[in-house]
């Protein structure tokens, strides 16, 4: 006898990642797939996004990759009704491409860098958001998921650019989690903290382990699958009435005081 009411699956759910060819959003593709998502894939690389296809299909779920530049505005108009056709419509859109966006404000090049980070981190969210919204109004419950940033609640020295791009995106998030209260749509964001992704690689491994010891209470960095399954804690339909939520996965980054 079953006691409660609300699913915890995604199975046949149409899923949308953005830059889903490592890191975090390859991993967040591969654990919606093997939970039964129909799973549509965009990165800028084709490559890579291609091995990401293959090894998803591979195992024996159904996914689909489209090469995209989320900072181009009609690269999105096309893609995202093609996605919606191909599978059927949108349940699901997680925002995660994102790139590194470091300068210093005296920097020559400062305003280039600032202008690609907005571009990327946040105004190609609301971008996909705009392409995506007729689909997700279709849905039986529609979920957007922003990737954040822990430098959205904090701050580092040189990252102006990428905060205050990150900041926009929990701005956006509330916002937007308000407008479609009404409609069904739950608009969240999660926040990492020290993942092991692409922009990370570049750190030595002693600065890692010297940072984490020093400001993470886990003591440690994270796997990308770490954060894909809270995002995916996000989208599934018994989380119906969590909405506006900045969701840090952090190992206690933020609440650590010394």
């Amino acid at each position: 006898m079953k006691l409660t009411k609300l699913s915890r699956s995604i199975e046949g759910k149409v899923a949308v990642i953005t830059g889903a060819a490592s890191g975090m959003g390859r991993s967040t593709a591969a654990l919606f797939a093997e939970q039964g998502a129909l799973v549509a894939v965009t990165d800028i690389n084709k490559a890579p996004l291609d091995a990401v296809v293959d090894e998803i299909a591979g195992a024996g779920y159904p996914v689909r990759g489209w090469t995209l530049d989320v900072s181009d505005q009609e690269a999105i108009k096309r893609v995202v009704p093609e996605i919606a056709a191909h599978f059927g419509g949108v349940d699901i859109l997680v925002n995660n491409a994102g790139i590194g966006a470091g300068a210093s404000l005296d920097d020559d090049d400062y305003e280039t860098v600032w202008q690609r980070g907005q571009d990327v981190l946040l105004t190609a969210h609301v971008r996909m958001i705009r392409a995506s919204l007729p689909f997700l109004r279709e849905s039986m419950g529609g979920r957007i998921v922003n990737i954040a940033s822990t430098e959205g609640l904090g701050a580092t020295k040189y990252a102006s650019a990428y905060s205050a791009a990150k900041t926009g995106v929990l701005g956006l998030t509330r916002s937007l989690a308000v407008e479609f209260g009404t409609e069904n749509i739950t608009v969240n964001c999660i926040c990492p903290g020290p993942i092991r992704t692409g922009l990370t690689d570049g750190i030595p491994e002693e600065q890692k382990q010297e940072y984490a010891r020093r400001r993470v209470a886990l003591k440690r960095y994270a796997d990308p699958e770490e954060v894909a399954h809270m995002t995916l804690s996000l989208v599934i339909p018994a989380a119906s009435y969590v909405t506006g939520v900045a969701l840090p996965v952090d190992g206690g980054l933020t609440i650590r005081n010394a």
